[in-house]
């Protein structure tokens, strides 16, 4: 079976995606707790659709009293 690389996705590197590889899709330690702390510093976001302008839903439902 052939050995397949892939981009890291921190630096753009070829990394090995294969179990020899402890870090993939990461081609070191390093790229992945980098990625790792970006996720932790909320500079990475999943888009979330912003739905309070929308008739019928409350803001905040805690506040009915």
């Amino acid at each position: 079976m052939a050995v397949r690389k892939v981009r890291c996705p921190q630096c753009g590197k070829d990394a090995l995606w294969a179990p020899e590889n402890p870090w993939r899709p990461f081609c070191s330690e390093r790229c992945k707790q980098i990625d790792l702390g970006c996720w932790a510093s909320d500079s990475y976001r999943i888009p979330v659709p912003d739905d309070s302008n929308e008739p019928g839903t409350d803001p905040d439902p805690t506040s009915r009293a």
